[in-house]
């Protein structure tokens, strides 16, 4: 599958081995894009979804998220969520220096770094330690930052809690042509998921004919876009169904689905359960973890 982003140029300091922002305001402020250096994303709090490569997933508070170099990704915040706080780190595959980056006992940083090519979701315990080091991140020296990203990355080689992000086999083929064509698109399909949107519309705001826009939004995303849309969607449901009180119905409509039953066949099949089984089980979980506090 070929991906199309825009290549970012990471704002470096001239005395900076590891690039760090701390990131608040109405949205993560980047296109569908990649970069050389890798990157740890920590969201502390959003909501909306990520989109690595062919994979796309719903945005909880505290995700966390390693990167391999030239990874396309983006993240969109759902304006309905509030605002946005996140800490992102950045850095190139030898950040500690070439001659220590080839030693053979920093073979498993480099196997790692291998990994994360496909992306890489930190969980457990693992996730907790990880993200209360990051919470520090932004105060820290260039030379702290270096020392504590060792540590970070000795943690992660020595876990299993973490999840592979996009599907084996996939291939990124980064064609910078097009960015501004797939910015596009994803704005505008964002900026309406509440409101009905054809092929036709998007392929307009694209500049193509709809067949030209149907083969390229899969090349881009790996789906068709009735299946991206259905998929956005349900995940900006499930955080409504979490985070309000919100009538199932209520919340089917301000997501776009205009058929209540349709959307709850597609929750179903989506999470094994309908909406409002997810909410009663949300709510319990959070009211047990509330009580051993």
């Amino acid at each position: 599958m070929a991906t199309r982003a825009i290549r970012e140029q990471v704002p470096w300091g001239t005395d900076e081995f590891v690039f760090c922002e701390h990131l608040k305001g109405t949205d993560y402020g980047t296109p569908w894009h990649f970069h050389p250096e890798l990157e740890i994303i920590l969201a502390r709090k959003s909501g909306g979804h990520r989109i690595v490569g062919d994979n796309i997933t719903s945005l909880q508070k505290g995700d966390l998220v390693l990167l391999g170099s030239d990874l396309p990704h983006v993240w969109v915040h759902d304006q309905n969520a509030g605002s946005v706080d996140a800490i992102v780190v950045q850095f190139l595959p030898n950040f500690a220096g070439q001659e220590l980056h080839d030693r053979a006992d920093f073979k498993c940083v480099r196997e790692l770094f291998k990994r994360a090519q496909s992306g890489l979701q930190i969980h457990g315990a693992t996730r907790e330690k990880v993200a209360a080091c990051l919470d520090k991140f932004p105060g820290y020296s260039p030379i702290q930052r270096v020392a504590e990203l060792l540590g970070i990355l000795h943690d992660l080689t020595t876990t299993k809690e973490f999840s592979r992000l996009c599907a084996r086999g996939y291939v990124s083929q980064i064609d910078e042509r097009d960015h501004d064509r797939v910015h596009r698109v994803m704005r505008y399909i964002h900026s309406r998921l509440n409101k009905t949107i054809t092929r036709r519309q998007v392929a307009e705001v694209a500049a193509l004919s709809e067949s030209a826009f149907s083969r390229f939004f899969h090349t881009c995303t790996g789906r068709t876009l009735p299946a991206y849309l259905n998929e956005i969607r349900l995940g900006r449901a499930a955080r409504l169904l979490t985070e309000t009180t919100l009538r199932v119905s209520d919340i089917a409509s301000d997501c776009g689905f205009s058929n209540l039953s349709n959307f709850n066949r597609l929750f179903l099949k989506w999470k094994n359960m309908t909406p409002l089984t997810f909410r009663r089980k949300v709510m319990t979980h959070a009211s047990d973890l509330s009580s051993e506090r």
